[in-house]
């Protein structure tokens, strides 16, 4: 079980890391011609802000867990990442984008596994 959690840590991490620096790294309309169309209902600021959260999120992971420094923070990182992605299911229904918020509730799913791995029986 301790494996397939790395393997869910890593699969989010790489997730949250790339689509939060692409909401960093690019403006706010080149994101919305692709399939950030939701940054068009948000000021630049809330977009990078997001962002940031999503990478931050994605480096808390994993970073804690590999270093063995505060490993405590992993499981944070986890609920973290659910209350991201779950405000981005409400963005998404809201928007009438199903096929998206399912998505979203993809990424919740894997992440309270995580939370529930990293909090209980398969602590670092």
């Amino acid at each position: 079980m301790n494996v397939l959690l790395w393997v869910f840590q890593a699969y989010l991490a790489a997730s949250f890391v790339v689509f939060g620096g692409m909401k960093i790294l690019r403006d706010r309309e080149e994101l919305a011609k692709t399939a950030f169309g939701w940054v068009e209902d948000f000021s630049d600021t809330s977009v990078k802000l997001i962002g940031l959260l999503d990478v931050l999120a994605g480096l808390g992971l994993i970073l804690p867990g590999a270093t063995d420094i505060a490993p405590v923070l992993t499981p944070l990182a986890a609920l973290g990442g659910i209350m991201l992605a779950g405000g981005g299911s409400v963005v998404h229904l809201r928007r009438s984008e199903t096929a998206k918020a399912a998505v979203n509730l993809h990424f919740i799913a894997l992440l309270a596994v995580v939370a529930w791995g990293r909090f209980g029986p398969y602590q670092f």
